[in-house]
């Protein structure tokens, strides 16, 4: 048989997923129970002031804006300042941000949801995806277990969270 017609010399088959299902190709989608109402959900987690206390990568925000709606994320990593902004605000449903630094563009956002058991409680639902270089999926993937540990820290600090 000629190569690529079978036997031997035939390339391998390569198995494609469904359209969605690809994780380098779609959005991390994360879902974490919050014991608080939406609308605390909401209000903790849209103040860009919070997410230091909460977000492992941050250790502070600067340049606060627009009564909260643009600001600038100090991260850990030095010389790394993403500039952030709110593109969506819902009170209390959704929650959209996004954010570019050098080549690469990152987008977030949070649906709010009574919990259906507790009606003192909410799930919150984050999507979120990174683009630049090619490597925005590989860190989309790679940063979701990190975003998910980050919302189950802001879930018990919310309760804390007096102002």
């Amino acid at each position: 048989m000629p190569p690529g017609r079978g036997g031997r010399g035939r390339a391998p088959r390569r198995r494609r997923l469904p359209p969605g299902r690809d994780p380098l190709r779609s959005p991390a989608r994360i879902v974490v129970a919050f014991p608080v109402p939406a609308d605390r959900a909401f209000d903790y987690l849209a103040d860009p002031r919070n997410r230091p206390d909460w977000q492992s990568t941050l250790r502070a925000v600067a340049d606060v804006r627009d009564d909260g709606a643009a600001w600038t994320d100090v991260t850990v990593v030095p010389g790394v300042r993403p500039r952030m902004r709110t593109t969506v605000s819902e009170r209390p449903r959704r929650w959209v941000e996004q954010g570019h630094c050098g080549p690469f563009r990152a987008r977030l956002e949070l649906t709010f949801e009574p919990d259906a058991a507790d009606p003192a409680a909410c799930r919150v639902r984050a999507e979120f995806t990174v683009r630049g270089l090619g490597l925005g999926p590989a860190i989309t993937a790679g940063s979701r277990a990190t975003v998910a540990a980050d919302l189950r820290r802001a879930a018990a600090d919310v309760v804390r969270d007096r102002r």
